[in-house]
């Protein structure tokens, strides 16, 4: 049955214990093994997942194809629950446990139909693709990823109402009281062919990023403190409550840095700062940052212990497992041994229980994103977008200058230029020349941004333009270009490089970065720092994502609830037909010395 949040939180009110047990009597296995009378040891497995972003099949729906990539790499929770009945059979069912780090319900056109299209939370609504596959599956519990609020939190709370496990956040707080507006924690048990229990605390910690990404989903609804202070609140109490392990799921990064910079006092990816500031902590499965780290051990600096950390590869791509030994000394259990690694999903195949399950909500998706609504008189795709002026990058542009000039219409800024933000989020995505779907449009914006305009003057703009173009590999005039190595500096995602259409400008690649914009014009004629201009741009970005200059604390002039990706659709459907000539102009361009690049 679905975990009751209430009698949870209002026991944690209560009593400040709250435990969920797991696991019952068995027989000895080869995983679980009593010792000698004198030593008695037991092992168990924690297998953990993150950032599934929504998929469940091995499917891309934007392509309308299997997934696949460059290193083919599979997707989606069927491959997972293969690989978890794998791990069951192999070191016993009641010697392990799953959890997830978060950011579930957001991602692909499946999870987007049923937070918008038929919505789960509607009269007598469907139940969450998500939820039903974990549920069959057979999840233990699961954090809150920042992306879980990007529906709102009526949606949020359906699906956790749906879910046959916890949903974690020991930092998402109601506002008002500063009380949990989640369970903080659960307890595990199992039980040892030895007779003597092991007790599991799972504590889950969310992303303090929540507050400004998702600003108008939860601001003076919930507050997120830093995952530090909350770990540092609940791990001795999970202790004292006789945990003999603990487990953090943090969605949250290990690199100790912040998208964000100092628009908020807590760090974005903090779970590395966690296990070396807090005692207690035998284990971190990490999320958010979408990266692969099969074992990263982190030395408590008060202990001294070493706390092992694992992050699985995102959207199902891979399975983390925790091995864990531990001997029973002195009247307890004690975690004499933890390791970590990772398994892929593409070496097995989808679990038909999951695929069977869900047959009929994956083709109603996919009959759903092949709708036609529109023709387009040429054939635009991202494949350059990084590192040119293509018209598919312009397009995106366009639809959001037009939405704000009709929004502004009738105001006092109704006069003033409009510019335009917008970054590469798919070099795969393409619109083809004829026919149009709605998968075509919903690829070039995978994300559920909305659009807001903001007020920003010409010397603003230059500062805009000169961080954004820090995405540049410095290259010497004389150097070989290899369009291939260009992009990414420092990291750098594509989603962090901004396209300012609505103004013409060069980006030197062979000066440092901070002096690279030359150019700058607006109409043909230099742009005036003192001038003002109309920003259209995304809520991410305006909410400070990517930690760009002035537009977070710039006016904010009008805000839209629809996803930029709906109103692309929305104006595809109302025209008909998308006239590149229309939009499509070079208004950017890489140089070297002022030479053209390309």
């Amino acid at each position: 049955m679905p975990f009751d949040r209430r009698k949870f939180l209002g026991r944690t009110a209560a009593t400040g214990a709250a435990v969920a047990l797991a696991g019952a009597a068995t027989a000895p296995t080869a995983h679980a093994q009593s010792g000698s009378r004198s030593t008695k040891r037991y092992s168990f497995t924690v297998m953990g997942t993150t950032d599934l972003h929504g998929n469940v099949f091995n499917w891309d729906y934007f392509t309308d194809k299997e997934f696949d990539d460059k290193d083919h790499n599979d997707v989606g929770l069927a491959k997972i629950s293969t690989l978890v009945e794998q791990i069951r059979e192999e070191r016993g069912r009641e010697n392990t446990l799953l959890i997830d780090a978060g950011d579930t319900i957001q991602g692909t056109q499946l999870s987007y139909y049923y937070a918008k299209v038929d919505p789960i939370t509607g009269a007598g609504g469907p139940v969450h693709p998500m939820a039903q596959a974990m549920n069959t599956i057979g999840y233990d519990a699961a954090a809150l990823g920042n992306h879980e609020f990007n529906y709102g939190i009526p949606v949020l709370r359906k699906f956790e109402e749906q879910c046959d496990f916890p949903l974690l956040g020991a930092n998402a707080l109601d506002a008002k009281t500063l009380r949990p507006a989640f369970p903080p924690y659960v307890f595990k048990k199992f039980r040892t062919p030895c007779g003597r229990s092991v007790r599991v605390a799972i504590l889950g910690l969310t992303n303090p990023g929540i507050a400004i990404w998702d600003k108008a989903n939860v601001q003076g609804k919930m507050a997120f403190p830093g995952l530090e202070e909350q770990a540092a609140k609940y791990v001795p109490r999970l202790r004292s409550m006789g945990a003999d392990v603990v487990i953090v799921s943090a969605h949250s990064g290990s690199s100790g840095t912040s998208s964000y910079g100092d628009q908020l006092p807590h760090i974005e990816n903090a779970a590395a700062l966690v296990a070396e500031q807090v005692p207690g902590i035998d284990a971190i499965l990490v999320g958010h940052a979408h990266t692969e780290i099969p074992e990263y051990r982190v030395t408590n600096k008060e202990t001294g212990k070493e706390v092992v950390l694992s992050e699985p590869l995102k959207w199902g791509q891979r399975l983390t497992l925790f091995d864990f030994d531990l001997v029973w000394k002195r009247g307890t259990w004690t975690v004499e041994s933890v390791s970590a690694k990772v398994l892929n999903s593409n070496a097995v195949a989808e679990d038909p229980r999951i695929t069977g399950l869900l047959t009929d909500e994956h083709r109603k998706v996919v009959a759903y994103v092949n709708q036609v609504i529109g023709t387009s008189t040429a054939a635009m795709a991202a494949a350059e977008a990084p590192y040119k002026d293509v018209p598919v990058i312009d397009f995106i542009n366009f639809v959001q200058a037009e939405t704000v000039k009709e929004a502004l219409k009738g105001t006092e800024h109704a006069e003033l230029p409009v510019i335009s933000q917008a970054a590469c989020f798919s070099r795969t995505a393409s619109i083809p020349a004829g026919d149009v779907t709605i998968r075509d449009v919903a690829g070039l914006y995978v994300f559920e941004n909305t659009l807001e305009a903001r007020l920003v003057t010409g010397a603003q703009l230059k500062d805009y333009l000169e961080f954004s173009a820090r995405y540049f590999v410095r290259t010497a005039p004389d150097a070989p270009v290899d369009p291939a190595k260009l992009t990414n500096a420092d990291n750098t995602p594509d989603y962090n490089y901004d396209v300012i259409s609505g103004v013409a400008y060069e980006i030197d690649i062979a000066k440092a970065a901070g002096s690279r914009i030359a150019n700058l014009t607006f109409d043909g004629k230099p742009v005036d720092p003192k001038a003002q201009f109309v920003f259209a741009v995304n809520n991410y970005r305006a909410s400070g994502g990517g930690n760009f200059p002035h537009v977070a604390a710039a006016k904010q002039l009008w805000s839209n609830s629809d996803e930029i990706r709906n109103t692309i659709i929305s104006w595809v459907k109302a025209k008909g037909n998308i006239d590149v000539d229309a939009f499509s102009s070079v208004d950017w361009k890489l140089t070297r010395d002022g030479a053209p690049l390309f």
